[in-house]
């Protein structure tokens, strides 16, 4: 990876993850609904009580979606290009990736609806926005119940939605960001325990685990390093983090219970069944609806401090890689519009604030937590 690429990708997914701070998820056309209209037909075609076609379903699917990013990140860098209008798609089709996958001000917004309803005493639009964010039963869910369902989708969805992409596109670029989201959504469809998907959905939610391990870590360690109390999101994380029976919402949830000196897990009603998770940050309060609110902050900073960290890692790891020096100037300049652009779409976001009641026209996807123990 030559070091002007890097700066290509880094320049993108910065204008890309202002673009969700200030815009959020498209209202209509989102590139994720259409894989996931893609993704349904294949498995209408694949679909066996089985784990190889369901292994198969995964691999066109999130293969497919990999491979077809990878081939149009080739296309813009042609060498017959002038090397500025090259450098110039790069950044485009980088930022466009960026704010396709990233879900987190579509995240915030829908948290922030429920916890404004549950201020204001409305139980029952509570009820109905919760199925925006989990796929826990609203019905059999008191104001405590559904502030805490909403604060782990929060802590879970901040992992899956916006740092594990940013982490993978780090990583492998405009491909590892739309392949990761890929995986996710896979996950999302099929990756449960139901009759349905125990088998065929195997594949996905295995590699969800593998995909989302680094992001999760990640996000659990930014939590800490830049929560309102690092030592107890310490202290949880250590406690309680391998007691979730998901690998990657137990370092998460229990880091953002730390953090915010909530106490999450317990017992959870879903698919028309009662689960008895355990206990993550025992000593911690009850969750209330203010949390609501804080665990949103947490999670915008994790978002920024963890597009700081991707973009720094993605022009180091170039740096070194790089066999001219001179090319490794270019990251101080990178940082700045890193920075510029996080503060422009900040800006935006807040004026966009009050306009908040209206939601999210796109539905966050239902956190790891919900899929009956994977």
């Amino acid at each position: 990876m030559r070091a002007d690429h890097a700066v290509s990708f880094a320049c993108g997914a910065a204008l890309g993850f202002a673009c969700d701070l200030a815009l959020g998820d498209p209202r209509r056309g989102h590139p994720v609904a259409a894989f996931g209209r893609a993704a349904a037909a294949v498995e209408r075609r694949l679909w066996r009580d089985h784990r190889a076609p369901g292994a198969l379903h995964t691999l066109v699917c999130a293969g497919g979606a990999a491979a077809g990013a990878a081939l149009l990140n080739h296309a813009v860098r042609r060498p017959a290009a002038p090397r500025a209008l090259s450098r110039a798609a790069e950044t485009v089709l980088a930022a466009a990736a960026t704010w396709a996958v990233l879900g987190g001000t579509s995240l915030c917004r829908e948290a922030t609806v429920i916890g404004q309803a549950l201020t204001a005493g409305d139980l029952a639009v509570a009820r109905e926005r919760l199925p925006h964010l989990c796929g826990r039963d609203p019905q059999a869910l008191d104001e405590q119940q559904i502030a805490r369902a909403v604060v782990e989708s929060v802590a879970e969805n901040t992992s899956d939605a916006v740092v594990g992409a940013l982490v993978w596109g780090a990583l492998a670029g405009v491909p590892g960001l739309v392949g990761f989201r890929a995986v996710n959504t896979l996950d999302a469809m099929v990756g449960h325990k139901s009759p349905r998907y125990r088998r065929f959905g195997w594949a996905s939610a295995r590699l969800d685990d593998v995909a989302g391990w680094p992001g999760a870590r990640l996000t659990a360690a930014l939590a800490t390093l830049g929560g309102p109390d690092p030592r107890g999101a310490w202290r949880a994380w250590r406690a309680d983090g391998g007691a979730h029976p998901s690998p990657n919402a137990g370092p998460v949830e229990a880091s953002f219970a730390g953090a915010l000196g909530v106490r999450l897990g317990g017992t959870l009603a879903y698919g028309g069944r009662v689960e008895h998770r355990p206990v993550l940050n025992a000593g911690g309060r009850p969750v209330a609806a203010a949390d609501i609110a804080r665990a949103a902050r947490l999670s915008r900073r994790v978002a920024a401090l963890a597009l700081a960290a991707s973009v720094a890692g993605r022009l180091a790891g170039a740096g070194l890689r790089s066999a001219r020096v001179g090319r490794a100037a270019a990251p101080a300049a990178t940082v700045a519009a890193v920075a510029a652009a996080v503060a422009a779409g900040r800006t935006a976001a807040r004026r966009r604030a009050r306009s908040i009641p209206g939601g999210s026209p796109l539905t966050v996807r239902p956190c790891a937590a919900e899929k009956d123990g994977r």
